[in-house]
């Protein structure tokens, strides 16, 4: 697929990251994760981040992964660009990324390091070294103890040919802002913190067009809707749609830590697309939270 493309999709459209499918045993479901696959791409979305945060890529084995980048390219069939994520150690990011390659994936979501507190000079040689042994284009998720400032964006995109994006994972505004009057129209910029929609207004109002869509996993045509309405100006409906859904779900979410992606799995299986439960270290809602999501998605139904 040609690059621009792949950046023209990132650019404009609404970017859908599917949840990874996991049986009663907690063991991968490829059929369901197919057939979930192509839910998503029959709903209008520019591109599919498979593998990501919302799909657990942290929890996955690289077994996991082979398959689910393996099923995601033959069902999407060339349709829209197919992202897949990479991350944790240097090794294993390189190990990922030559699955993903093999694969035939269009682009890779770096993430990251793993846990430790690290040092923006690091996490620069950490990216860098990710790209530079990869021929894929890369998405660079700036976010947690990975956030990189204008200057270092900018030092690697320099760097890397194939640094072509970067999704904003912090919310900051202000150095957000300064990383696209600092570094350009070099990069494509997405809007990448959990429920972005709750910010998408700040976000386009600096030029970011497109953001990471996990509700889309269990409300399309409300996801889709809310979109439209932002890229045409429809302040009436984004106001709507904000106050009555995403705001409430919000709070939910902000009720306990990982709650960004239980929520969206426990809202799968209210709509009948259950994708199994997380996997620990997440924990699944209680009872009484689900009872809350059902009533939020009912009554925006």
């Amino acid at each position: 697929m040609e690059l621009s493309k792949i950046k023209s999709s990132l650019e404009d459209g609404l970017l859908s990251f599917p949840i990874t499918d996991f049986d009663e045993n907690g063991e991968f479901n490829a059929k369901t994760f197919a057939d979930r696959v192509e839910w998503f791409v029959s709903h209008d979305v520019s591109s599919v981040f498979v593998a990501g945060g919302t799909g657990e890529f942290f929890s996955l084995t690289a077994a996991e992964y082979e398959q689910i980048v393996n099923i995601s390219v033959k069902v999407v069939a060339e349709r829209v660009p197919v992202i897949a994520s990479a991350g944790r150690s240097v090794a294993e990011a390189k190990t990922f990324t030559q699955i993903a390659e093999k694969a035939g994936i269009h682009a890779i979501l770096l993430f990251p390091p793993y846990l430790t507190e690290c040092p923006q000079d690091g996490v620069y040689e950490y990216a860098k070294a990710i790209m530079q042994n990869t021929s894929l284009p890369v998405i660079y998720y700036n976010r947690g103890n990975g956030v990189l400032s204008a200057d270092y964006i900018k030092k690697l995109a320099d760097a890397c040919p194939n640094f072509i994006g970067l999704k904003d994972g912090t919310g900051n505004m202000q150095d957000l802002n300064d990383t696209i009057k600092t570094v350009g129209k070099r990069l494509s910029y997405i809007g990448g913190v959990p429920t972005a929609e709750i910010i998408a207004e700040a976000y386009l109002s600096i030029g970011v067009n497109t953001y990471s869509s996990a509700a889309f996993n269990f409300v399309p045509e409300l996801a889709n809707k809310f979109y439209k309405a932002l890229r045409a100006g429809d302040k009436t409906t984004v106001e709507e749609i904000t106050q009555k859904f995403y705001i409430p779900l919000v709070r939910l979410r902000g009720k306990k830590n990982g709650y960004a992606v239980s929520l969206i799995k426990a809202g799968a299986k209210l709509i009948g697309k259950s994708a199994g439960d997380v996997r620990p270290p997440l924990t699944m809602p209680t009872d009484a939270e689900v009872a809350e999501l059902k009533k939020i998605i009912v009554q925006n139904s």
